[in-house]
């Protein structure tokens, strides 16, 4: 057994690259994703801008 590749011999070796089968809520996922980042968003907006006002009035 030779570890030089042979001409015409073109062998694959290690791990193969598969494709993962997409997940059933996979959409619902990504949508409550981007709901909960804008809730979080706006939450921190929302306190900042309460912090804000409680320290300059």
């Amino acid at each position: 057994m030779s570890f030089l590749p042979i001409a015409g011999e073109r062998r694959r070796r290690g791990a193969t690259r598969r494709r993962v089968p997409a997940a059933r809520g996979a959409r619902f996922d990504r949508w409550l994703d981007r709901l909960v980042d804008t809730a979080v968003i706006i939450a921190l907006l929302v306190g900042g801008l309460a912090l804000v006002l409680t320290l300059l009035l």
